[in-house]
């Protein structure tokens, strides 16, 4: 029995969470880019009327990760769906209200 328990101490990882990482980062649009060996993942923030937009985060894995990555995710969008229903999506690009994060003036 002590075996199992050392078995199982081993396969744990201790995952460490910084508060600045727990806030998380709002972005509305990933890229990609892959080569022979790696794939990167830009993860970005777009506001509408902006002409530049920014890279919060760039994810850089290899190919196994990218498929476990690939696979984790369709998981989770099957459970987020079975109990929240289907998502849906549009064919067109995300419509912003032109005064979207901040106030038009009027003359």
């Amino acid at each position: 029995m002590a075996e199992d328990k050392n078995q199982k101490n081993q396969n744990q990882i201790n995952i460490e969470l910084s508060e600045e990482i727990a806030e998380g980062q709002y972005v509305n649009l990933a890229m990609i880019a892959h080569s022979n060996s790696e794939f990167v993942i830009d993860f970005i923030k777009m506001m509408p009327g902006v002409p530049k937009a920014k890279v919060k985060s760039r994810i850089i894995i290899t190919p196994e990760h990218a498929k476990r990555l690939l696979m984790a995710l369709k998981d989770n969008i099957d459970k987020f769906e079975s109990h929240f229903g289907t998502i849906t999506q549009s064919d067109e690009a995300p419509k912003f209200p032109m005064n979207f994060g901040g106030t038009i003036g009027e003359a």
